[in-house]
Formats: C-alpha cells, sequence, structure tokens
C-alpha cells in the first residue's frame, strides 16, 4: 500500500470515531440505539467500486464528516460506569447491608437453599477459607468440580464483610471463562440468597452484549475474563474493587494467562487488593509458585462412584459392528493429528504401533473375536457419531434414569449427532430434550441444559469441553466421552494455523468422569482403546504455546502494557521468541503496528475487535466501503467453519453444486456468500424450502444459522465502534456496494492483507 493511500486510509479510520469537543463526552456504548448517530452516513448514490470511485468515496466520507480525530484515553462501555465508580465506605449503608442479611436468614427461601449450601463440601470449611483469605493478598484455593467453590467462596467473603460492619467495602468481581457459566454461576447464588439477578441486589453478571449488574458496594458480579481485560483499559489499577477471584484458571486460556499476569504486576500498586485464583485439581502448586509461592487450599470434594468403560467395553457391551467395515486407517495419520513439528507427539506415534499387535493380544484373551475385530477396524482419526448414537439407544432401553451428557470436539459433531437423533422416531418424542451445548450458540438456548425434566422425560446434552468444568449439570448420570477436543496450533516456520480434534489429555477425561455421579452412583464411557488411554498427555498444552499471537499482542498494546516481547516473557509459559517476532512482524505489515510497535489508528479498532486481525481488517473496510453483509459472512466463515458437507461416494455431485454456486466468480469466498444468501431465500419462504436448499447444495443448515449469528455479532460491535448505524447486516446504507459483490469484495480482501 502506498503511502498516499495509508493516508488516506488513516484519515478515513480517524473520521469515523472523531466526534466534535461536545461529543466527545458521551460515552460510546455496545447497545447503542440504530439512531445513535454513531459512525458514517453512507452516500445515496450507487458508486461503481472501481479505484476511481474507491478514491473518491474515501474523500466523500471524509469530507462529510469535518471532524477532528483523536483516539480516546479510555474506552468505556455503557456498564463501566458501575466498575469506575469509587468504592467509599459508607457508615449507614454498612448497618443497612447487616441489618438486611439478618433479616434474610428468617426468610423461607433463604433457609431452604442454606440447607443444600451447607452440604456443599465447601461449607464446611467457610472459617477457614475466610482467615486464609484475610490474611494473605493472594491465596490459591483447589477443589474438585462440584464442590462449591466457585458459588460459595465469593458468598462467605461478602457475608464477612458485611457482618463485621464493613459491607459497603467489599466489591468482588469473579471471572468466568465463558458467559454461559458467568450468567449460570450469578443466577444460583442470587438464588441462593434470595435475591433475584441484578435488579441493583447483591449479585449480577456481565458479558458481552448484556448484563444484570448487582448494587454499586457490597456485591459480587461475575463477568467474563474479557470484560475486566476491557475495564483494565479504563482503569488500569481495578482501584474500585476489593477482591477479584480468577476462576477455572486450569483452562489455561490465553486471557486468563493474560489476565493472570497483569493481576500480578497489580500487586504491588495494589496492595489492599485480595486475589483469589480458583482451579479445579490440576497442577494448582504451578499457580502457587507463579504467585510467589502464596499459600493453597483445597477442598476436598464427593461424588458418588462411577464405572468407567474403555472403547473395547462399550463394542462388547452394546454388541456395536460398524456400517462400513473397512479396516482401520490410524496409522495413516499422526498420534496426535495436528500438532506441528513436535518429536514427542512422533515418539508416540512410534510407541503406539510398537505396542499394537501386543495389546490386540491381549484383548483377545478378555473379549469376544467380534469385539476385537471391531476394535481393529474402527477409525481413531474420526469420532464415531454413530456408535454414540447406539450408546445412546442403549443407555436409554437397558439403564436407569438420568441426564446423559455426550462430549464431542466441536459444532459439526454436536449438530450431525443432534441430526441423527432426531432422524429416529423414538427420539422425536416428548420424552426426550436433547440440547446441543456451544460456546457460541445465544446464552438464553445455553441456559436449558439447567433445567430439570419433568418425571419420564431424559435430557440429552451434546456439549463441547464447555461443559467439564465451567457449568455444573446437576442431573447428569451418564457421560459419553468422545476422546477429542479442538485445539488451534500454529506452525511458525510455515506461518500456518490449523484447528483440529485432538485426543483429550488425562485431565480432561478426569474431568469428564467427574461430571458424572453428582446425584447418584454415575457411568462413564470412553470412546478411545485401552492403548490410547495409557498414552495420553497428562494435561493440554496452554493455548499462548499452540496459537498466533497476533491478537494478544493488540490487546497488550490497548492495555498499555510495556513492549509485547518483554510482556509475553513473564506470561506462567512464555511463547518462544520467534512467534512474538512473527506476530509483531506481521501486525506492522497489515499496518497496525507502526515502526516503534504502537497501535496505528487501524490497529486501535482491530484490538477491539474478537476475531483475527486480518478478518478484523476485512470486516472494518466492508463497513467503510459500504459492501458490509457478503463481507460479514466471509469473515464468519473464516473465524469458523465454511457450511459445505461432501458425503461420501457423491463428492463429485456436491463440487457441480459448489461450481454451481460459484456463478463463474472463480472465487471461494464468492462461493460461500452465495450459499448463504441462496439459504436465506429459502428459510424466508419456510422450513421444507430450507431444507430442500440445503439438501440440494450439500449445506449444513446449522453451520449456516452459526454463521447467520456470528455475522449478528459482527454487526454489534460495528454499530457499537461507531462505524454503521444500524445492528442490521444488510442495512441499505452498509450495503452501497453490496450489489457489486464480486469486484467489491475482491478488492477488499486484498485491502485486507496489505
Amino acid at each position: 500500500m502506498d503511502e498516499h493511500r495509508e493516508e488516506q486510509i488513516v484519515q478515513l479510520l480517524h473520521s469515523v470515531q472523531a466526534k466534535s469537543d461536545k461529543d466527545s463526552e458521551s460515552q460510546i456504548s455496545w447497545f447503542a440505539p440504530e439512531d445513535h448517530g454513531y459512525g458514517t452516513e453512507a452516500p445515496a448514490e450507487n458508486k461503481p467500486f472501481s479505484e476511481k470511485k474507491f478514491e473518491d468515496q474515501e474523500k466523500k466520507l471524509i469530507n462529510q464528516e469535518k471532524r477532528t480525530f483523536r483516539i480516546r484515553d479510555k474506552y468505556i462501555d455503557r456498564d463501566s460506569e458501575y466498575l469506575l465508580q469509587e468504592n467509599k465506605p459508607d457508615v449507614t449503608l454498612d448497618q443497612q447491608l447487616l441489618e438486611d442479611l439478618q433479616k434474610k436468614k428468617t426468610d423461607p427461601r433463604y433457609i431452604e437453599m442454606q440447607h443444600f449450601r451447607e452440604k456443599l463440601p465447601s461449607f464446611g470449611m467457610q472459617k477457614e477459607l475466610v482467615n486464609m483469605i484475610d490474611n494473605n493478598q493472594v491465596t490459591v484455593i483447589s477443589g474438585e468440580t462440584g464442590c462449591g467453590k466457585t458459588t460459595q467462596v465469593t458468598q462467605f467473603i461478602l457475608d464477612n464483610y458485611i457482618e463485621r460492619g464493613k459491607g459497603s467495602a467489599c466489591r468482588i468481581v469473579c471471572t468466568q471463562p465463558r458467559r454461559i457459566s458467568a450468567i449460570s454461576v450469578a443466577e444460583r447464588v442470587a438464588a441462593e440468597r434470595a435475591e433475584s439477578c441484578g435488579s441493583g441486589n447483591s449479585t449480577g453478571y456481565q458479558i458481552r452484549l448484556q448484563s444484570r449488574l448487582p448494587r454499586k458496594q457490597g456485591s459480587i458480579l461475575y463477568c467474563t475474563t474479557g470484560i475486566i481485560l476491557q475495564w483494565l483499559q479504563s482503569d488500569p489499577h481495578l482501584s474500585s474493587v476489593s477482591h477479584i477471584v480468577l476462576d477455572e484458571i486450569h483452562e489455561r486460556n490465553l486471557q486468563s494467562d493474560v489476565l493472570m499476569t497483569v493481576v500480578k504486576d497489580l500487586l504491588s500498586y495494589r496492595p489492599d487488593l485480595k486475589v483469589i485464583l480458583m482451579s479445579a485439581t490440576l497442577n494448582a502448586e504451578k499457580f502457587s509458585e507463579y504467585f510467589g509461592n502464596c499459600p493453597m487450599i483445597h477442598i476436598p470434594g464427593f461424588t458418588f462412584p462411577v464405572v468407567e468403560y474403555l472403547l473395547e467395553d462399550i463394542i462388547e457391551k452394546i454388541r456395536y459392528v460398524p456400517e462400513q467395515k473397512e479396516r482401520r486407517s490410524q496409522f495413516k495419520r499422526s498420534f496426535m493429528q495436528g500438532h506441528v513439528n513436535r518429536q514427542e507427539k512422533e515418539e508416540k506415534e512410534a510407541i503406539y504401533k510398537d505396542r499394537w499387535p501386543d495389546y490386540i493380544r491381549e484383548l483377545q484373551k478378555r473379549y469376544s473375536a467380534s469385539t476385537v475385530d471391531v476394535v481393529e477396524m474402527m477409525d481413531d482419526d474420526k469420532v464415531d457419531l454413530n456408535l454414540i448414537a447406539a450408546l445412546i439407544r442403549y443407555i436409554v432401553l437397558e439403564e436407569e434414569d438420568g441426564a446423559i451428557l455426550v462430549f464431542l470436539p466441536g459444532w459439526d459433531n454436536i449438530s450431525t449427532l443432534h441430526d441423527l437423533l432426531m432422524s429416529q422416531v423414538m427420539f422425536k418424542s416428548d420424552k426426550f430434550l436433547i440440547i446441543p451445548l456451544h460456546s457460541l450458540m445465544p446464552t438464553v438456548n445455553q441456559t436449558q441444559v439447567f433445567k430439570r425434566t419433568p418425571p419420564g422425560v431424559r435430557k440429552i446434552v451434546i456439549a463441547t469441553n464447555i461443559a467439564e468444568t465451567s457449568i455444573t449439570i446437576d442431573d447428569v448420570v451418564y457421560v459419553i466421552d468422545g476422546g477429542k477436543i479442538k485445539e488451534t496450533h500454529f506452525d511458525t516456520q510455515n506461518n500456518i494455523s490449523t484447528m483440529s480434534a485432538e485426543w483429550v489429555s488425562k485431565a480432561n477425561a478426569k474431568q469428564r468422569k467427574g461430571r458424572a455421579g453428582r446425584v447418584q452412583p454415575g457411568h462413564c464411557y470412553h470412546l478411545y482403546n485401552g492403548l490410547r488411554a495409557s498414552l495420553l498427555e497428562d494435561y493440554q498444552l496452554p493455548e499462548i504455546l499452540r496459537t498466533p499471537l497476533e491478537e494478544l499482542c493488540l490487546q497488550i498494546k490497548i492495555l498499555r502494557l510495556g513492549g509485547i516481547a518483554h510482556f509475553l516473557s513473564r506470561l506462567m509459559d512464555p511463547p518462544s521468541n520467534e512467534a512474538v517476532s512473527l506476530s509483531i512482524k506481521h501486525l506492522m505489515e497489515l499496518n497496525a503496528l507502526d515502526k516503534q510497535e504502537e497501535l496505528t489508528p487501524l490497529g486501535v479498532h482491530l484490538a477491539r475487535l474478537p476475531v483475527e486481525p486480518h478478518i478484523g481488517k476485512m470486516i472494518l473496510f466492508g463497513a467503510l466501503f459500504c459492501c458490509l453483509d457478503p463481507v460479514l459472512t466471509i469473515a464468519a466463515s473464516l473465524s469458523f467453519k465454511d457450511p459445505f458437507v461432501i458425503p461420501l461416494g457423491k463428492e463429485k455431485v456436491a463440487d457441480a453444486r459448489r461450481k454451481e454456486l460459484a456463478k463463474d466468480s472463480k472465487s471461494d469466498h464468492l462461493t460461500v456468500v452465495n450459499a448463504f444468501e441462496g439459504w436465506e431465500e429459502a428459510r424466508r419462504r419456510g422450513y421444507r424450502y430450507e431444507k430442500d436448499y440445503c439438501w440440494e447444495y450439500f449445506l449444513s443448515s446449522n453451520t449456516l444459522q452459526m454463521l447467520h449469528n456470528m455475522k449478528g455479532q459482527f454487526a454489534e460491535h460495528l454499530l457499537g465502534a461507531g462505524f454503521v448505524n444500524s445492528r442490521n447486516p444488510k442495512d441499505p446504507k452498509s450495503n452501497i456496494n453490496s450489489g457489486k459483490a464480486e469486484n467489491s469484495v475482491n478488492n477488499l480482501l486484498l485491502l485486507s492483507i496489505v
């Protein structure tokens, strides 16, 4: 990109968020109404997307605004007023909170919930937990999932402050790795306190685009990790927070690792801040060491006995025979497919191959010949959904009542299994409630999993690892562990990022087993053989060591955490110097960072979009140049997956249908756009038309629906940032050039990589 074009783009980015001095005092809100006035009003006439018109449109947009730009020093969400409120001791409020708590203890609802709380393992350790937190700046609490640490520890802290007459000084923020857990835990805690969630009561939650805020003092707020990182842009010292609880830190995702380092740095500036790190029993000592060998406390858990079954046990039990009797292909690919250039994985593969003949001989001594034959023909690379469907059917017909929880690696498996079950007459009846559970689903749908079913109705939850530790579904008795988990892996040598289904770790398998046996003795079915089980890794590799770092680098800069390489070197598990340097180089090439590693105006906006920077740049330019809808379709498919499916034996027909959708564009991206637009048209005509359309063109309606939801989320971001005037991706003002989709999209795709 030449300097003249670069200058024009910078001016254009400046103009979008520039406001008059008066307007600049107002807050930016993700909830801005459509007539809020943020963003650029597009020209009325439909301009061809030629180079000349491209430049003319830039100039018109710039001139139309007539505003001066300044990047905000503080980016404030509508609800951030809650956090930024100064937390001053209030004697009158202290007395009121104490009286309210004493009165509450006579409330029948509170008393009923108290009986339940007293049964939790954490309740018996209340005094010990509170004393350790009071006497130390940092505390690590470990405990099995279900011991009550997430719901009880925050209440112990708050009630202790209230009973000591210091309730107004207590403001607890508890982070959760996922939206569904922030909501469900907050609602559960509110119920235990005989209150409604939010509405100025003691407990609330905040996630992106949704919140129910508690009162400003003497309160507990559950929120996603990303919300805290956003707040840190406005209040780097979290000055109004008395306690920050980092929950589920054992998951080791990018955001939680970054937040741990930020909080560690914050301790010297906030000696009054109490930090509580909560983890499953997995490797808790490592977190203590990272925080200077801070004290640890363990909450013992209790579950009913759980019987475990391996693949050979399952096949023997239900007498399963695969539909396609092809010999196994598991040695065609590496043992841990997707881990690039990792010597230990190659070693595991060699060990697995060497031990396989001996393992088969051992099976022949203990299992029927038909079972051994099926084990030999199973394809390890794939999750056998037909086996899972057969196992579910067996449980329903042969075992006692109880909810069934199925763990699968991704949405494609979840939606396929859901369709497979619903195609059977038995599961179409009102005796079954089948609930897919994925982090990208609307939170309203996700919360269905917690509702108890009426007598005679069996609940079947099909989930990703979101159900491993983040949430507790109390009525689960049967767990089916698909044995796989979706992971992103990045090859720094070839600059290739891949997402594939990997084998779970032993820690994952233990957590999944723990989901059964909550209310009665349970059963856990692992869909991998005994040899595979013996060679599983102890833990998952932390996300920071296996993913591209560009998004994280932008977060570091927008949070003003100093030099990128220096900050990353202080993480619990620092990434390689090669990976860090490569990410910085890519961001400079993208014009998101300048030569001094400072954010450019483009970089500021990219840092606020929840997508990979190249995709974010395309989204921003799609909004700026009024080609929004098709660009959001492409962005969603690149962020998730394309909607095409290819049934075995129909590859040529599927390819022909795909070429038909391409309409001579010779573009995979435009093929997805055309497929999506055709699906929208078919859906408007009715369910039967939608089903026929997807069948004819080999499309997944579930994936298309997911892309539709993601487009809505992207549009919400653009609305909040002031790039568009409507949260509707099809808003006419944002799509003046969408009619010329081929030229427009090709230009925008080019701009997003230069």
